[in-house]
């Protein structure tokens, strides 16, 4: 685990290293919940960490309800799972951007790396390295992911979902500022398929060239399809 980690003055969520991370403004998602959690932590011995193995249950149910889907329904049933998980993604990413603004001297660079930055701490609970290469281009370490040691490589396709919906609304919200910037998403290892990070590249480009992500999906729910159709069919 990186050192930069192991600092406890502040929450994993809460520090960026550039001037501008101070004026990007977010909000909670789920706050609701998230207050009601912390009277719950400071008012009894409940143990937070039964939380990630909630999380876990939660999300190996989702792997197997997209497989089930597949086996008895297949792109039907794929499409009926991946709508559905997208559009949790959306409103969570709306729910972060609601009422909020871009300061003028804010790069829409820096507030796509910053809002990815959210996304991984705080949506997936994720230890993250980012950086800032130059305008049109960032990328992303996750050092820690809680799936990390119970998702096979293959499983990580389920998140493909989720993450587009945060990203679509971050899209959305940039247009309804005025920043009409087209960004795509790429990941080059994950920890699932042995490596020691799971390494993202967010790029800027024209609407046509950045389609990198919706590609590499179709690419992979083809392969899920094929190897759904060699399963037998559960009662």
């Amino acid at each position: 685990m990186k050192s930069k980690h192991d600092d406890k003055r502040a929450k994993h969520w809460e520090r960026r290293p550039e001037r501008r991370w101070e004026k990007f403004e977010f909000n909670q998602p789920y706050s609701k919940g998230r207050s009601r959690l912390r009277t719950v932590l400071d008012q009894t011995n409940f143990d937070p960490a039964v939380l990630w193995q909630w999380g876990t249950m939660q999300a190996m149910a989702v792997i197997e309800i997209l497989k089930a889907a597949e086996r008895s329904f297949g792109r039907e049933g794929q499409k009926l799972v991946s709508e559905s998980l997208y559009r949790v993604g959306y409103d969570v990413g709306k729910q972060m951007t609601d009422g909020t603004s871009i300061p003028d001297d804010m790069t829409s660079t820096e507030w796509i790396s910053f809002f990815a930055t959210v996304i991984n701490r705080i949506a997936y609970a994720s230890l993250e390295t980012p950086e800032i290469e130059e305008d049109g281009s960032a990328y992303f370490h996750i050092d820690w992911c809680p799936h990390q040691d119970h998702y096979a490589a293959f499983d990580c396709r389920v998140q493909r979902y989720f993450v587009q919906g945060m990203i679509d609304a971050g899209r959305d919200f940039m247009k309804s500022r005025g920043r009409e910037d087209a960004w795509d998403v790429a990941f080059e290892t994950t920890i699932p398929s042995g490596g020691e990070t799971c390494l993202f590249r967010l790029r800027r480009g024209s609407a046509e060239e950045v389609r990198a992500w919706g590609e590499l999906t179709r690419l992979i729910e083809e392969k899920a399809l094929r190897v759904a159709a060699t399963e037998p069919k559960q009662a």
